[in-house]
């Protein structure tokens, strides 16, 4: 199958097209081959973690695929991270910068050899977003392909066991609570199979994220990774990826504000991950659609109730959700809602691929009418503390719990947080423990809080104490905990001048978070207040420092960091 006009088709006699054809004449191809539209498999495996290892499997499947229906697949791998191995290094430091350093190395891969589409594998956190952010920028067809979530398993008590009991379990060994013993059993069976965490965290979040900005194919999430399903989506997407080619399909006529309202209608229905409003900001600011996504979550936050009630929000696991029906299912309840006009990878809009969607079962999906909550599940908080906004997962606050006011107890580390503020005993009930200089900015790159409120819950103070931060939260985190703080400290945001003692306020009624002090005192305070002075190494994350935007628009890098100086 050869096609015409085909950007990655040279010239024959060009210096270009014999160097290239040289080189890939040596590995094989064909003269046919040539003409082919050349398709990029960017493949985020490495052997560092469980996320990644039945990757290399479906990227094999995938090219497959593609050369059954008339492309020509070229692996291309990157950079990848996994929360739970490559955090840690530098306190987590490495997490969010590798997202938007993803972004670029498939920028480099896919423009530099002229490519004509691409397929993402799409595993672990960062994974999914910086694989929409790289189709808005380059803006060349493109299909996401969710690579699934892992399953938990038993431990020798007998009881079901996952990857954020065992998160959770570290506090519990901190205060007393469980034994060593018994975190090293639930370590050695709280994973069973390849894939994302279990629950419904920031991978599998954004994995229904992708199919809801119509990026994946329908019904591609959540997926049991490794599964025969799985495999049936690599023939599609391959098949699928090159129709895209040849028919000029291109990301930006499929991530608009419409799909993007979509997906956070769909995040909020879902209790997603809180980490989504950062990555949808970023995936906005990359196909350069002019809209506020802070603003959006709150639009939309009284309309669309909690549907569902998966870990880390209720008693379903993942795999329920996906024998409910997944995304298209929660999707149909919400149809009324959506805007059904918007066009996805499959070829047809939002409305045509959910018509003959159903909710397998009612009690995981539930109705508008009698949802798990009146709540959304992700909520923005506004206040003197957090004047462009702060993020709280409602759908893992209890119901009943209209706010919370406490003390704020104030820790620059996570570490420290955990070692005195809960092994020592400094953190009490009723507190609220602010983390803080834990940013983009100030870390630089989002450093790991939500290891601390992981071993909060596990030490049984996750319902009395209150955490406030500008750092990394996991969506497996539950709690009262309210994230994503803007603007962050380290940048002279409100939160840099809480002081030990002083008096937060945070009600999620009105969704307010304020610090309890005059606002001529407030003033003054920021009036005074100076940035640190940092010295950073030479490496990546000193680039990172200087060129992040705000969290506000994603902490994407780039130009307009410094244009907007």
């Amino acid at each position: 199958m050869a096609m015409k006009n085909l950007r990655s088709n040279f010239e024959p006699g060009t210096t270009r097209w014999a160097v290239r054809r040289t080189q890939w004449k040596e590995m094989g191809m064909s003269d046919e081959d040539m003409l082919k539209p050349k398709i990029a498999v960017v493949n985020t495996s490495n052997r560092l973690s469980s996320c990644f290892q039945h990757v290399d499997k479906i990227s094999v499947a995938v090219q497959n695929a593609i050369r059954a229906h008339g492309g020509y697949p070229f692996e291309v791998r990157t950079v990848a991270t996994s929360d739970f191995v490559t955090s840690a290094g530098k306190k987590a430091r490495y997490l969010m910068p590798t997202r938007d350093l993803m972004v670029n190395e498939v920028e480099c891969m896919v423009e530099g050899a002229v490519l004509d589409g691409i397929v993402f594998l799409s595993s672990c956190d960062k994974t999914t977003p910086a694989h929409l952010m790289a189709a808005a920028r380059l803006n060349v067809p493109s299909i996401v392909l969710s690579c699934g979530y892992q399953l938990g398993g038993q431990c020798l008590a007998g009881n079901y066991v996952d990857i954020d009991d065992v998160y959770e379990a570290i506090g519990s060994v901190a205060s007393g609570s469980k034994t060593f013993e018994e975190l090293v059993d639930m370590t050695n069976h709280a994973i069973s199979t390849p894939g994302v965490c279990a629950g419904l965290g920031t991978a599998n979040s954004m994995q229904i994220v992708a199919e809801a900005l119509g990026m994946a194919l329908p019904g591609n999430a959540p997926i049991l990774a490794d599964s025969a399903k799985l495999y049936r989506y690599c023939e599609l997407v391959g098949k699928r990826i090159v129709e895209m080619v040849e028919n000029d399909e291109n990301p930006r006529a499929i991530i608009t504000q419409k799909a993007i309202e979509n997906a956070i209608m769909v995040v909020l229905a879902i209790g997603g991950s809180v980490n989504t409003v950062r990555h949808l900001s970023a995936i906005a600011t990359e196909a350069e659609i002019n809209m506020d996504v802070v603003k959006t979550y709150e639009k939309y936050a009284d309309t669309i109730h909690l549907l569902t009630a998966v870990r880390p929000n209720g008693p379903y696991r993942t795999e329920d959700l996906e024998a409910a029906g997944g995304c298209r299912a929660v999707m149909k309840r919400l149809e009324s809602f959506l805007h059904l006009d918007a066009l996805t990878v499959s070829g047809k809009t939002v409305g045509e691929n959910i018509i003959d969607a159903q909710v397998k079962r009612d009690e995981v999906i539930r109705f508008m009418e009698d949802p798990q909550s009146y709540r959304p599940g992700v909520a923005i908080l506004r206040g003197n503390l957090c004047p462009n906004g702060a993020i709280v997962k409602l759908s893992a606050v209890p119901n009943e719990m209209p706010g919370f006011e406490g003390r704020a107890v104030i820790f620059d580390s996570e570490d420290e947080a955990i070692k005195v503020g809960i092994g020592e005993g400094k953190i009490q009930a009723g507190d609220v423990v602010i983390l803080r200089n834990m940013g983009p900015k100030g870390g630089p790159g989002t450093v790991f809080a939500c290891s601390f409120v992981a071993a909060l819950n596990g030490a049984n103070l996750g319902s009395n104490v209150a955490v406030v931060t500008d750092g990394e939260l996991s969506g497996l985190n539950r709690g009262i905990i309210i994230g994503q703080v803007m603007p962050e400290a380290a940048v002279g945001g409100p939160l840099a001048v809480v002081q030990e003692g002083d008096r937060i306020c945070i009600d999620f009624i009105k969704r307010t978070m304020n610090i309890d002090i005059p606002e001529s005192e407030l003033l003054e305070r920021l009036r005074e207040w100076q940035p640190a002075k940092r010295e950073l190494p030479p490496g990546y994350l000193a680039q990172y420092w200087e060129l992040v935007q705000p969290i506000e628009q994603g902490a994407v890098l780039g130009y307009r960091a410094f244009r907007d100086r």
